[in-house]
């Protein structure tokens, strides 16, 4: 299983729906990825740039791109990312590998 962290801003009207009608979209969210197999682990609101931050597993780029698909599709958010990220062991082995192709890289 792979970890993605998804940044989100919610459109002008969500925001009002939320202030409106106080819910937790962290249960929302979580109920859609458990049913199409994927794990959210954290929904953080937050400052800035973005209102939501979200860290995810899902077993590949396809079930992920689904739930980003989802999400976007309901009209709640104004925009967002997905980054895919890697543990410190995946990338130790990126690395090595670079380590050992390094040698067939030649510059200009």
């Amino acid at each position: 299983m792979s970890f993605y962290m998804f940044k989100g801003r919610y459109s002008t009207d969500s925001l009002r729906a939320l202030v409106d009608t106080p819910q937790d979209r962290e249960a929302a969210a979580g109920a859609m990825m458990d049913n199409m197999g994927a794990k959210l682990h954290h929904l953080f609101f937050c400052f800035g740039d973005d209102d939501v931050v979200a860290l995810i597993e899902a077993p590949d780029d396809e079930t992920m791109a689904a739930c980003a698909l989802v999400v976007g599709a309901s009209g709640m958010m104004a925009g967002g990312s997905t980054t895919k990220l890697m543990t410190s062991k995946d990338a130790m082995k990126a690395m090595e590998a670079a380590s050992k192709g390094r040698a067939s890289y030649q510059t200009v």
